[in-house]
């Protein structure tokens, strides 16, 4: 009798580790996914900026220093590894397209043209879908981080060496300064 319990008890503690680490693998891989979701943005963006700049050129070819800082910030983001490296280099590409946005605002034959509107707006599209995806990104994120330390799901992390994953965040200095909005032509 007293071998049939402690059967049971090695059954059901196999079971739970079993379940624990099947939670905790579901867990790093939604968010390796939702990492890579955030890349394929990243490169889709990225592959759209040349298309802009080079529209932007024919109009405003004399604003070559902004076009040079759009390149290096755009080869930044492409080479970013980590969700800290990858904010740093989608900050400073967002400067730069702002300053990119801005000169527009003084060729208006350039604001009408329906292939600069076209890649706006498609710009435009992937950076809602970027703000959706790291938010994903973070709730995954969270959820791993969470059950990594929560006990005693702990205990099989440490057993297994699952780890947590960084969240993506902005810099302070972008959180710093609240964007500029302006209606004037």
């Amino acid at each position: 009798m007293v071998g049939w319990i402690v059967l049971g008890i090695i059954v059901l503690f196999f079971v739970w580790v079993t379940v624990t680490y099947n939670k905790l693998v579901r867990l790093q891989v939604r968010a390796e996914e939702a990492w890579r979701a955030i890349d394929t943005l990243l490169r889709k963006r990225a592959d759209l900026i040349p298309n802009l700049v080079e529209t932007v050129k024919g109009y405003a070819g004399h604003e070559r220093e902004i076009f040079e800082k759009i390149a290096q910030a755009r080869a930044a983001s492409l080479g970013a590894k980590t969700p800290r490296e990858q904010a740093e280099a989608d900050n400073a590409l967002r400067e730069t397209l702002k300053t990119l946005f801005a000169v527009v605002e003084n060729y208006p034959d350039l604001k009408a043209n329906e292939n600069f509107l076209a890649l706006q707006k498609s710009l435009e599209g992937v950076e809602e879908e970027l703000a959706r995806s790291r938010r994903y990104y973070n709730a995954v994120v969270r959820d791993l981080n969470y059950a990594i330390r929560a006990f005693p799901q702990n205990l099989v992390a440490r057993l297994f060496r699952i780890e947590g994953r960084e969240f993506y965040m902005l810099p302070d200095e972008a959180l710093a300064e609240p964007p500029k909005v302006s209606f004037t032509r």
